[in-house]
Order: structure tokens, then C-alpha cells, then sequence
């Protein structure tokens, strides 16, 4: 199937596009490279790339983002703007997309949205990053009982992955990297699979 992935040359996007480009064609999204480009946050500019891949591709199996910003400060120095960046990046970026896309999904699609361990396992300075999180699970848990035509939608946890423990590994006192590969089947699973209203946990 055509799979939209927006976030590709990120270290989670590397690791969905390596374990989905042998079955699938991989259509890559960001800001400033891939095949399309795209600011999630901005809805004009997602409903303007899907019309783009939908001129040029045709249509989508599923679409998988692992993009998203969040602010990291101590919670003291945290400002209703500071803790916006998240919600409106990370959470209300992604909500855009799908709600652009439900009607360019194929019968039976699915979106495969990506938030992080931090509502679950908190670290110091994280709070934005768990508050962008956590909402996004209730998200996907509720709009999955209102999808239409069979459209599937969960959300994939990793913890921090281990080719990202030299830059970050420093802020996750005590926690185990996760494998790569393992990060990148829990999007083969949430795109290949039947599940929907799930949060995909890879610890």
C-alpha cells in the first residue's frame, strides 16, 4: 500500500521507514525535506499535501507521523505558551492529520499517530512532553469508536531508542534504551494489524 510518513529522517521515522518500505510504497513528509512537505500544525497546509499526494500517488493506505515538538523545562519555568508548543505541535499536528485525511484513506486505512514514555515514566523537566502525551491517547481511544468506512487509528509509546541515548540519554536518568527494530515493528503492527484505539508501548 501507498503509506504517507510524516517525521521520516527523525531517529522514530528511521525506524517505522525501515521496517515498512519492504512490503509498502513510502510517500515521506516533513518541513523542509521528503517527497512532500507539509507544517502539521498549519490544517490549510496538511489539507494542501494530502490534495498533493493525492494528485501524484493516489490513494493512501495509512498514514504514520512521528513528528512532534514539545518544550523540556523545569516546571517552575514553564509558561502556558511554553506548554502550549506541545499541544499545539505535537498534539493538535497530529490531530490534523487525521482529521484532513479521513477522506483520502483507502476503506479499511489506518493512522498511526507516535507520542513518547514520558505520561507513563516521567523524567525532570519532561512535563510538556508527558502532557502532549497523555492526550494523545485519549484521542486516539475515542476517535477510533467513531472512525468511518473501517478506518483503524492507535498511537505507538517508545521509550527513548537507543540510537538516540548518546544525544538525550543524559535527561532519561535510569532508563533502558529501547531497540530500534522493535520500535519499528510496533508500526508494522498498528499499520498491518486490526488493532485501533490502541496505545502501542514499546519499553
Amino acid at each position: 500500500m501507498n503509506i504517507l510518513v510524516i517525521g521520516a529522517a527523525g531517529d522514530i521515522g528511521q525506524a517505522a521507514c525501515a521496517a515498512l518500505k519492504a512490503n509498502h510504497t513510502l510517500i515521506r513528509a516533513g518541513r523542509s525535506g521528503g517527497d512532500v512537505h507539509v507544517d502539521m500544525s498549519d490544517s490549510a497546509s496538511v489539507d494542501a499535501m494530502y490534495a498533493r499526494i493525492t494528485d501524484t500517488f493516489g490513494t493512501l493506505g495509512a498514514v504514520v507521523c512521528t513528528a512532534g515538538d514539545a518544550h523540556f523545562a523545569p516546571l517552575s519555568d514553564q509558561t502556558s505558551d511554553t506548554m502550549m508548543l506541545g499541544l499545539h505541535q505535537k498534539v493538535m499536528g497530529q490531530i490534523n492529520l487525521v482529521l484532513g485525511g479521513l477522506g483520502h484513506l483507502a476503506d479499511g486505512g489506518s493512522f498511526t499517530l507516535t507520542s513518547g514514555i514520558l505520561d507513563r515514566d516521567p523524567i525532570v523537566q519532561g512535563v510538556g512532553a508527558a502532557t502532549a502525551n497523555g492526550a494523545l491517547a485519549g484521542f486516539v481511544k475515542s476517535a477510533a469508536i467513531e472512525m468511518p468506512r473501517g478506518l483503524r487509528i492507535n498511537v505507538v509509546s517508545p521509550g527513548m531508542l537507543d540510537v538516540s541515548a548518546a544525544r538525550y540519554g543524559a535527561w532519561f536518568a535510569g532508563h533502558t534504551p529501547v531497540a530500534s527494530d522493535r520500535v519499528g515493528r510496533a508500526f508494522v503492527k498498528s499499520v498491518e494489524g486490526a488493532q485501533t484505539g490502541q496505545v502501542i508501548t514499546v519499553d
